[in-house]
């Protein structure tokens, strides 16, 4: 009987860590934006992308916002508070 080790688990099922690594490694090797290497990944292996937000991990979805805010697709936002006295 096969030993079940969590290494065997992650090699089947995709994690988040996995999954922005893989991601990481897409956009810096092809000099893409996040979106497209997101996208891309999705194609070559057959996933679907409305599972795509289970899978991001909090600064993949930093970088993601960035990378659409950059792009116009989304507006700017400032999180910096003024401070009234």
């Amino acid at each position: 009987m096969k030993k079940i080790t969590i290494e065997n688990l992650e090699d089947k099922f995709m994690t988040t860590a996995k999954f922005s690594q893989e991601i990481e490694k897409i956009a810096i090797n092809y000099s893409m934006n996040y979106i497209d290497a997101i996208i891309h990944y999705c194609e070559a292996n057959d996933i679907e992308i409305e599972s795509v937000p289970k899978l991001l991990s909090k600064p993949l979805k930093e970088k993601l916002k960035y990378d659409a805010q950059k792009l116009n697709y989304m507006k700017r936002t400032s999180k910096a508070k003024l401070m009234l006295v």
